[in-house]
């Protein structure tokens, strides 16, 4: 079933300035503390204050075991301001 864009609230983030945003976590294993491991988590969030990326470092903090190493953060705008018009009627044909 296609989504209607107007109705659909991951497009409605993103109009109101949620970027896709990807943070690679390092972190130790619990067991073997000298071995790294990578971790890739991907989610639209609000840069700089990154609420969603918090949320989840604090689940991971109080709930595994994993102590985090390092956390490596991209961030980008999907639509910009100027690449985006609401228009006010549509005519579909066919």
């Amino acid at each position: 079933m296609k989504k209607n864009p107007a109705t659909d609230p991951e497009f409605a983030r993103i109009l109101a300035g949620y970027g896709l945003t990807t943070a690679e976590i390092v972190y130790r294993l619990p067991d073997y503390r000298d071995i790294l491991q990578t971790y890739i988590w991907q989610e639209y969030d609000f840069a700089p204050e990154f609420p969603e990326l918090r949320k989840f470092l604090g689940f991971w903090y109080r709930t595994l075991d994993g102590p985090l190493y390092q956390v490596r953060v991209a961030h980008t705008h999907l639509i910009q301001p100027r690449e985006f018009e609401v228009i006010g009627h549509m005519l579909v044909l066919h």
